[in-house]
């Protein structure tokens, strides 16, 4: 199962009483994408990183990327912090994630 942040509440509605509610995510923002996968030869961090490099347009820095290998090392959790202009942008991301082979799971 994978999960697309998509219904996390981050675009703006309306409260019963008529008052506006503030979005969840303001933007610009950093915002960070969690994506977990089979640990591999090819190495499934590298394919993160030029995932994210495709989907920004720009290099992501070493600094951006925090990985976690899980407790028997089949599976890595990659953490990828980006600077996002958008909710369009953010949720275009998660449509790109959800498509990729290779993740198993993403937040």
């Amino acid at each position: 199962m994978k999960a697309d942040g998509m219904g996390d509440g981050a675009t703006q509605g309306t409260q019963g009483d008529g008052e506006e509610k503030k979005p969840l995510i303001e933007y610009p923002t950093v915002y960070t994408f969690k994506v977990m996968g089979r640990q591999e030869p090819g190495g499934f961090v590298q394919y993160v990183r030029e995932l994210f490099r495709t989907l920004m347009g720009t290099e992501i820095s070493p600094d951006s990327i925090r990985e976690q290998p899980s407790s028997k090392g089949t599976y890595v959790s990659v953490s990828v912090s980006v600077y996002l202009l958008s909710e369009e942008h953010r949720r275009s991301i998660y449509a790109r994630l959800r498509q990729e082979p290779r993740v198993v799971y993403y937040l």
